[in-house]
C-alpha cells in the first residue's frame, strides 16, 4: 500500500479478519462475516520512517494495543472487499495526517498600539469599577 513517496506499507504486514457485523440487517448480518478487522503492527513495520512512526504512535496512542498494533474496523458495506478497502483507506488517512511534521510556531510580540489599547481598556474598566464604590458618609 503506497501512501506517498516516503511511506510504503508492504501488503503482507496488513492482516485482515472478518467477523459478523453488529446492528440491524436481518439474515445478511446473522449469516455472513462481512465486518473487516485490520491489524497492523506500527512498531515493527518496515515501510514506516522513524519520525513518522513516532508521530503516529503519539497521535493515535489510544488506537494502539499493548502489542503495538493498530486495530481498524469497517462494517459500512455488505461486502467483505469493500469493508477491507474502507479499512485500508482509514489507515491511509491516518498515515497522511502524520506524514509531514507540524510547522514550528513562530514567536510573535503584540504591536505597541495593541498594548496601549489593552492598557487603556484596563484603565477605563478600573475607573468604572471605582465609580461604583460607596460614597463616604457625610454628617
Amino acid at each position: 500500500m503506497i501512501i506517498n513517496s516516503r511511506i510504503q506499507i508492504p501488503e503482507e504486514e496488513l492482516r485482515f479478519t472478518f467477523v459478523r457485523s453488529s446492528g440491524p440487517g436481518g439474515q445478511n448480518v446473522n449469516k455472513l462475516n462481512t465486518k473487516a478487522v485490520l491489524r497492523w503492527s506500527v512498531q515493527t513495520s518496515r515501510g514506516l520512517p522513524e519520525d513518522v512512526r513516532a508521530r503516529f504512535s503519539k497521535r493515535f496512542a489510544p488506537r494502539i494495543t499493548g502489542d503495538g498494533e493498530v486495530l481498524l474496523t469497517s462494517q459500512r458495506f455488505r461486502d467483505q472487499r469493500q469493508n477491507e478497502r474502507d479499512c485500508m483507506e482509514k489507515l491511509r488517512e491516518m498515515l497522511l495526517a502524520v506524514a509531514t511534521p507540524p510547522k514550528r510556531r513562530k514567536k510573535t510580540r503584540p504591536t505597541r498600539a495593541s498594548v496601549l489599547r489593552r492598557r487603556e481598556e484596563k484603565r477605563a474598566r478600573s475607573r468604572k469599577k471605582q465609580a461604583r464604590g460607596r460614597k463616604a458618609f457625610e454628617e
